[in-house]
């Protein structure tokens, strides 16, 4: 069953299991706060998704009867069971990468001289700040959360990613000619 969920259907089994029942205004802040920077869900998908989750047995819905009338999502034993069977398979499709920089780095031999070593700098400037931010951003979780440890891997991941980047684009704004390649680390033999 696992193979015809949506990575997104997925992103909102997930969620439900984690932090307990939510309306898709709920998963939508929640996927701001967590999957969001590295996996965008459209928020109308967060709309679409939960009542066809619903459908298939894997989400429960509760309907407010006054007010607002919002609908409420649960996760159901077979939701459960979905994405526990999800998570044990350890395979997963190849990675997408759409990165406006590489794009125009694939081009930048047919531009200007010095356009290299400008947008090297200004991408190595980019990835500094986003380096900076998830080490903040792990630096203030909350060690009691439910999700802390996952949190702190992708955040770990994340700055690793970031610092390789970072690496390559000032090496490369060094030496708009070389191939990018980072030099030894200051200090090392």
């Amino acid at each position: 069953m696992t193979k015809d969920l949506t990575p997104s259907q997925l992103v909102v089994l997930g969620l439900i299991a984690r932090h307990g029942p939510m309306t898709p205004y709920d998963l939508k802040s929640k996927v701001e706060s967590s999957v969001g920077t590295y996996w965008p869900v459209p928020h109308a998908q967060l709309y679409r998704d939960p009542p066809r989750l619903a459908e298939l047995g894997l989400l429960r819905e509760d309907a407010e009867e006054h007010g607002r009338r919002r609908r409420v999502f649960h996760l159901t034993g077979a939701g459960h069971e979905a994405l526990r069977e999800w998570l044990a398979d350890p395979t997963t499709p190849e990675p997408e990468t759409r990165n406006p920089a590489l794009l125009k780095l694939t081009f930048a031999d047919l531009g200007a001289p010095g356009q290299v070593a400008e947008l090297a700098s200004a991408q190595a400037a980019q990835h500094r700040r986003w380096r900076d931010e998830y080490r903040e951003l792990r630096a203030r979780l909350d060690p009691h959360a439910p999700d802390t440890t996952a949190r702190t891997r992708l955040l770990t991941l994340g700055i690793a990613h970031e610092q390789g980047y970072v690496a390559f684009w000032e090496a490369l704004a060094a030496d708009p000619e070389g191939t990018g390649e980072p030099g030894p680390e200051p200090g090392s033999p």
